[in-house]
Formats: C-alpha cells, structure tokens, sequence
C-alpha cells in the first residue's frame, strides 16, 4: 500500500479513493476564463485541477483561482526555478516539476525548502519523450530501465534533502509501455503514483487508451491518481475517468447508466433517448443504476438488478423497478417520466 499524502483537502495513497485529475487549457493568464474552467471542471467532478504556470503573470491567477473554489490546485513548472517557488507561497497546494529541466541542482533544492516550508508535495515524473539526453542511449536499448533511472534520480535528490512528500510518475503515450512502466515504479517505491497515458489523443482514441491502461493498473491495485488526457474539452476527461472508475468499482457516487445495443426488436428511438437520459444525469450524485433498454427480450428481467429503468415497446415503454413493473409510458414520455421518478428516489 502507497503512503498518504495530501493535496489540499484531497489526500491519496494509502487506500483512500482514486482521485480525478485534469488540466486547464485557457490561457492561464486570462484570469476570468481560468476561473471559469477551473469551476466547470469542479462541477464535472474533478478532485485535482492542475494549471500551467509558466511565467511570474500566470502565478496570480493561483490566489485568484483560490478565492473562488476549494478544488485543491496544482502548478505545472518546466524551467524556472522561481515561478516555482512564487506559486508555492501563492497558496498552491501542489507543484508538478521536472527536476532534470529546472537547472542546476541547488535550484532543485530551494523549490524543496519552499515546498517543505509551505507543507506542500511535489510530483515528479517522466514522459518516455522527455528523458535527459544523458539516458538516450539507455533508452535505445531498454526504455523500462531508462525512464526508471530517470524516475530514481529525481526522487534521490529530493530524498537526499529529506523530503518525502512526494507523487511520482511514468508515462508513455504507448499503452502497454504505461502499463509496465508502473507496475515497476509500483514494485520499487511506495510513494502514490499519478497515472496517465501521455498525449493519448482524440476523445475517442484517447479514451480508449487511457481505459485500457487504468484498467490493467487499476484492477492490480496500481494507482492513487487519474488523468485521462484528451484532445478535446478538459470536462471530457473528468467525465472519462469518472466512467473508468465506475466500471472498476471505484467510484462511489454516480448514476451508472446501462444500456442495449439495440436490435431488429427496438421500436423506440433508443439510442436518441439513451443519450438524452445520460447528459441530463450526468452531474447527478446519487449512487443509483439506471437501465435503458430496447425491447422485453432484455428489459426488466435482464435488468431487474437495476433500481430504475424503462424497456421499449411499440412506440411505448414500461417502466420498472427493481425487474418490477411499475407502468406504461407513452414513447414521447419516456425522459421526462424516467427523470421524473428518478428524481423521487
């Protein structure tokens, strides 16, 4: 079991829950629109927003940012030293460095005196495309062993300076490679590990790889942290992750939404309804299972063990609950009536 660690009002490791991370992509320095995403993201069910700093304008956002939410914040710091410690006494409640691009190593060790001063964790880590030129050549040869150097390196330094309120990460944008990369890191250390598949890509591809990987990881037991990185809204991942933690189990609040494929049989519009029911429930909390489903062949008996549903008929629905038949509802009805009782429970 990983060691605890807090980030803010969020503490991971240690058997707590799998938090959800994600990244602001507005211009950090348009203060009115990264509030405003940091919001949505928070809203969406993000634990963890993570924001690029990237010069000393940016590191005002974070007070800014705090006024108006309690969601815990992380700095994302590549190059200098001194933004690094301007955001750690601006409140945040994490940094995220690179040890190996910060400069020398006296810099490194002033970000860990702040940090140590503030009572703030730092997340070190590797992408397999970003390693020291040094590790290359190690890399040509065997990637595990390089990105684990790597990995050793940073975290020596900072545990030469007595620091060990750390995160770590390994990422590759190749699946498989993630994979192993942290059942490693998962093997040497007990630090929480952040996991994510680099630069994974579209919503659908990217999902789709982060999926694969966090789910291999997750069901071993790998993993404190989450980000499912997309090329698309950040709400998107949040919702993402939110859905991969649910089919895992290790998500407690939720409506989780089963569903059919449709067939010959359906003689409702099942896929329009299906979707309807999931965007207008998707920010709702209560812990319930939901089952759309096409006709009676699969309806209240293959779903009796959800707490609601409705099967199609002939341009109608019964709705039920618990595989217990309730009543019929006119197709035109459906979402409306399905909400409507769902709201009750």
């Amino acid at each position: 079991m990983t060691r605890e660690i807090s980030i803010g009002k969020v503490k991971i490791g240690h058997g707590h829950k799998i938090a959800i991370q994600s990244m602001t992509n507005t211009d950090t320095k348009d203060i009115k629109a990264t509030i405003q995403q940091t919001l949505e993201l928070e809203e969406a069910g993000c634990d963890i927003v993570r924001v690029s700093i990237f010069d000393h304008e940016c590191v005002k956002t974070i007070g800014e940012i705090k006024k108006v939410t309690s969601i815990p914040l992380v700095a994302d710091i590549h190059y200098d030293y001194s933004i690094a410690i301007a955001s750690i006494k601006s409140g945040v409640d994490k940094i995220r460095i690179n040890p190996g691009n910060i400069g020398s190593k006296d810099k490194v060790i002033e970000i860990i005196n702040a940090a140590k001063e503030y009572g703030i964790p730092i997340r070190v880590g590797v992408n397999c495309g970003s390693l020291p030129e040094k590790l290359y050549e190690v890399y040509k040869t065997s990637k595990y062993d390089a990105m684990m150097m790597a990995v050793k390196e940073q975290i020596d330094l900072l545990e030469e300076q007595q620091f060990i309120n750390l995160v770590i990460s390994a990422k590759s944008s190749n699946v498989l490679e993630s994979v192993k990369i942290n059942q490693l890191l998962h093997e040497r250390y007990d630090y929480p590990l952040h996991l994510g598949v680099t630069e994974a890509g579209t919503f659908q591809r990217g999902s789709i790889k982060s999926s694969v990987a966090f789910g291999i990881l997750l069901s071993e037991g790998i993993g404190d942290t989450i980000r499912v990185s997309l090329t698309d809204d950040p709400v998107k991942e949040v919702e993402v992750g939110r859905e991969i933690l649910k089919s895992l189990g290790k998500y407690d609040r939720g409506i989780d939404i089963i569903s059919c494929p449709t067939c010959g049989r359906t003689n409702i519009d099942l896929i329009r309804i299906t979707n309807e029911i999931e965007e207008k429930l998707k920010n709702v909390d209560k812990k319930l299972t939901v089952a759309v489903m096409g006709c009676g062949v699969n309806g209240p008996n293959e779903a009796k063990n959800a707490d609601i549903g409705i099967a199609g008929g002939k341009h109608e629905a019964l709705l039920f609950k618990k595989g217990k038949i309730i009543r019929k509802i006119k197709e035109e009805d459906i979402i409306s009536q399905l909400l409507m009782e769902i709201d009750k429970l």
